[in-house]
């Protein structure tokens, strides 16, 4: 398939709350530094190769940009990065998503999630200086474990109700965390660990999201087992078989079967490669058939 003339409109549109977004979108993890994301003592990504691929994105017609003020390495600041390349203004129809509730030190290490109203609220104002904004489209609650988020998500909903923010959503969370929320405050999105062979028990779970109009975002969907180092190991030969026939990448097809999945599922593939990006966002135009999909769904069940 040719790359270059694909946009992420052919991936076809999903709304967050009230804003529309494409459902091909980028995830700026990566930008910050070269090989795996958070890996101590990494050489930070070149500044001009990294602000010409979210120029280039967008050109792409990517509307919904993933980041996070913990997205950062020695030298590079993703936020930052997003600012220089997009803002000042930024597109109308651009869509920033951000997190809260994981917290790094000026070194890089991980310090305790934010648990208190202030912390989190913090962590709210620094992404607003970061990207140079007066609010935030979507902030998503990232957590760990089990517990209640009642207390955390009713800061964020306060926030909300304050003009900070427009949208709530979640992250990395268990499916009673969404009830739970949704009691408090709206969610229009879900970002969980999922793709091929990836959390198959989670299935159930991202068709409710679907029911009840809250987007579902997988993270590390090419990476699979990888995660934060990319895609590691010998890809499964049913994804070797299904990117011959259709003249593509593993990864794209990977991606492609994680939007079939609904039409409330959207991606945020993350690259500092120019051609990944534009391979990722063609993605979006691949159709799977009834027998790729029965192949990879078999894959998938497997946990493979």
């Amino acid at each position: 398939m040719t790359n270059e003339t694909i946009t992420a409109a052919a991936s076809g549109t999903w709304k967050l709350g009230d804003l529309t977004v494409n459902r091909i979108g980028f995830g700026a993890m990566r930008l910050t530094q070269t090989g795996a994301a958070f890996a101590p003592g990494a050489t930070p990504s070149d500044r001009g190769r990294a602000v010409g691929v979210l120029r280039r994105a967008v050109e792409l017609g990517v509307n919904h940009i993933d980041t996070a003020a913990f997205y950062f390495s020695s030298l590079r600041s993703a936020n930052e990065l997003i600012n220089s390349a997009l803002g000042g203004p930024y597109p109308d129809d651009l869509v920033i998503t951000t997190k809260v509730g994981p917290a790094r030190g000026p070194a890089g290490d991980w310090s305790r999630h934010a648990a208190t109203p202030a912390e989190l609220r913090a962590q709210v104002e620094e992404n607003l200086r970061q990207l140079g904004r007066d609010h935030l489209d979507v902030v998503n609650l990232r957590i760990l474990g089990t517990d209640s988020i009642a207390e955390r998500f009713g800061a964020l909903a306060d926030l909300r109700d304050a003009g900070l923010i427009r949208h709530l959503g979640l992250s990395n969370i268990q499916p009673g965390h969404l009830a739970e929320a949704r009691a408090i405050a709206p969610v229009v999105c879900v970002q969980n660990l999922y793709g091929i062979g990836m959390r198959p028990e989670h299935d159930e779970f991202l068709r409710t999201c679907g029911e009840q109009g809250v987007a579902f975002v997988p993270f590390y969907s090419i990476a699979a087992a990888g995660r934060e180092g990319g895609a590691t190991g010998a890809e499964a030969e049913e994804v070797l078989a299904v990117a011959r026939a259709h003249d593509a990448t593993p990864a794209q097809i990977r991606l492609a079967w994680t939007l079939h999945r609904g039409p409330h599922v959207l991606a945020i593939p993350g690259t500092g490669n120019p051609d990944h990006l534009a391979a990722n966002v063609a993605a979006g135009a691949l159709r799977l058939t009834a027998d790729d999909l029965a192949l990879l769904d078999a894959l998938h069940r497997r946990g493979a």
